[in-house]
């Protein structure tokens, strides 16, 4: 999982199972679902499910209480009602509503099907799904009748107890002006139905579909076809429009792994956000096996739509690595309702997220500057988490505070904490092996079908490089000691510099120099804040009233638009805003300057160096 400030899954062939040889045993051993997104009503759907053969009097159902790759809980079964149960002459059996998630159902061996119905997560969202109960919404459902249905399977089919393996027949019926993107194979021939079959529910839920209006491109990527489907309410972004930079990224992702990867198929799921009230406001990416759905707002500029589609689908992408091939126990044996979490975030998504720039200036997409700054950013980023707080127990408790407020650190610490590790193997074997090796080693030591021990990982990895790892994993990972980033960046001649950067023009850090007035909904420029020179080029002043930029009005309502087109304004750039200053209105023309702040990052400085810092990067 990626999310962006404005993701566990287990590869196919580790599903793999065998079924009943008659097809009465296969009727038996097997759960129906159907899913109705053509009758919508109140803005939930109907889903009915019949059941396979139960033999117990009392069963339970139960809808994921936490999915893999989201490190939350999000109870997804309190977004259902209306449970009802029936035998095969259509009677009603006793339900009881056990907690948010799950019901039992009595008189079970008489059991035939339950209907429900399903509304969805995007209407709840109250603000960017951090610090608050939002659902991510990459791991969210959508319901807009006639239009788009983000079909997260876990947030509408759920299961039996002791019934995962059974397999699934999902037949969904759709409006025949939408079409079903994802990596599953549609088995129905019709326009308006499509059918899919998974040998048991954990492939299910990591097969995503987003329905809509069909705007989608395929391509395929040394041996891997690639799937790339858009949703954008108002048509800004086609699947045309940003498949070159995406292809250009795969292909450097698939050349950068080599043969850690053999994915025959990939579907990428984008979602734009309108930002609407009702609409998705948690930005960012969740993985699956052969998939990633994405949620970014549609306000963004292309430029940033497609850095922003660059890390998050290249970090999700790169989770092909770890944990779909190489995970422990509990990731293997995920329990929806009550998860064990693995005490290894820092491979998981640390390692995950370090690959995901490191491919970047290794297959020439960006420079040595553009990686150190973000080196710098992460370092930066880190410092205002919990630094001696030990990662694998942070890890391992990760769904309760205090170590769910620093989730957050596995993209920034985590990263650096597979950079370090990458720089000691660099070093002790003179540049000719680096992490990915190592994680090569342990795709063969484990893969798909084999998890690990939580406890027995380090001395694995210690056996497979060097002591200096097994030091460096038992110091600064498992225990609570700082990471001293200088000393291992100096190890390939890389120090400490200074550099300068575009800032943002409406906020600063976490400090906005904009308000809103909840009354009149109008925007303010804020007062007793010291304004950048954005500002003072347009001589705008403190308690301004933005009113108009460019001739397009704003206010609350649009606010996040804003922010977005402002990311695509370019120095010298003409603008015109109106304002209302001392209750007058007035026109202010002229140009863009972007407000430049210095930033700490590094450099190459040691020449000698070269040949070591060329293998870390380039190798």
């Amino acid at each position: 999982m990626k999310k962006i400030v404005y993701t566990l899954a287990l590869a196919v062939t580790l599903w793999s199972c065998k079924t009943g040889s008659g097809s009465n045993a296969a009727k038996k051993n097997t759960v129906d679902v159907n899913i109705n997104l053509t009758d919508v009503k109140d803005d939930k759907v109907l889903v009915t499910v019949t059941a396979p053969s139960i033999k117990t009097d009392e069963i339970v159902y139960s809808i994921p209480k936490t999915v893999p790759g989201t490190y939350s809980t999000d109870n997804y079964g309190k977004y259902s009602d209306s449970f009802k149960a029936f035998d095969a002459k259509g009677n009603e059996l006793t339900v009881k509503r056990i907690d948010d998630n799950s019901w039992s159902i009595a008189d079970a061996k008489k059991l035939q099907k339950i209907t429900y119905l399903v509304g969805d997560t995007f209407d709840t969202e109250k603000g960017t799904g951090f610090g608050n109960d939002d659902v991510f919404s990459p791991a969210g459902t959508n319901i807009n009748a006639g239009i788009n249905f983000m079909v997260n399977t876990h947030g509408f089919v759920g299961y039996f107890k002791d019934k995962l393996d059974v397999p699934y027949n999902v037949t969904i019926t759709h409006p025949e002006t939408l079409w079903g993107a994802t990596s599953m194979t549609d088995e129905d021939a019709s326009t308006t139905s499509d059918k899919f079959t998974t040998p048991r529910y954990a492939i299910l839920v990591e097969n995503p579909i987003m329905y809509s209006k069909p705007d989608y491109t395929t391509f395929n990527v040394n041996g891997m076809d690639i799937l790339i489907a858009v949703y954008s309410p108002t048509g800004k972004f086609t699947a045309e429009s940003i498949t070159p930079e995406m292809k250009t990224m795969m292909t450097a992702q698939k050349n950068f792994l080599g043969k850690v990867n053999a994915t025959k198929k990939y579907t990428v799921l984008l979602y734009l956000s309108s930002m609407a009230k009702d609409d998705a406001h948690g930005f960012g990416a969740l993985e699956h096996p052969t998939a990633t759905t994405v949620v970014l707002p549609e306000t963004m500029p292309k430029e940033r739509l497609v850095e922003s589609m660059k890390d998050v689908v290249s970090h999700e992408f790169f989770h092909i690595v770890t944990p779909l091939t190489i995970h422990s126990k509990e990731i293997q044996y995920f329990d929806y309702n009550d998860p064990k979490m693995s005490e290894h975030l820092w491979m998981y998504e640390g390692v995950t997220e370090y690959f995901a720039n490191l491919f970047q200036i290794n297959q020439g997409l960006i420079d040595e500057a553009d990686f150190y700054n973000r080196i710098a950013d992460k370092i930066d980023q880190a410092k205002g988490l919990n630094d001696t707080m030990s990662f694998t127990t942070m890890s391992a408790n990760v769904l309760k505070e205090p170590y769910k407020a620093q989730y957050l650190n596995v993209y920034q610490k985590g990263a650096l904490i597979g950079m370090c590790i990458d720089i000691i193997i660099r070093e002790k074997s003179n540049g000719e092996r680096g992490i990915l090796d190592l994680m090569h080693k342990l795709a063969e030591e484990y893969g798909v079908e084999k998890p690990f021990n939580d406890n027995e990982l380090f001395a694995k990895i210690t056996q497979l490089t060097y002591p200096e790892v097994g030091e460096f994993l038992k110091t600064h990972v498992a225990g609570t000691t700082p990471i001293a980033y200088d000393t291992y960046l100096a190890k390939v001649g890389v120090t400490k510099s200074t550099d300068k950067k575009p800032g943002g023009v409406f906020i600063k850090g976490q400090t906005p120099y904009i308000t809103v007035s909840k009354e009149t909904k109008q925007i303010s420029i804020r007062p007793e804040i010291e304004l950048n020179d954005f500002y003072k080029n347009l001589n705008l002043k403190s308690g301004d009233i933005i009113l108009s930029v460019n001739n397009k009005p704003y206010s609350l309502d649009n606010i996040y638009d804003l922010v977005g087109e402002s990311q695509g304004w370019k120095e010298n750039d003409p603008i015109t805003i109106l304002i209302k200053r001392n209750g007058a209105e007035q026109t202010i023309k002229g140009t863009v300057k972007l407000p430049y702040e210095e930033i700490e990052t590094f450099k190459a400085t040691d020449a000698s160096k070269e040949k070591l810092r060329n293998a870390w990067l380039k190798n």
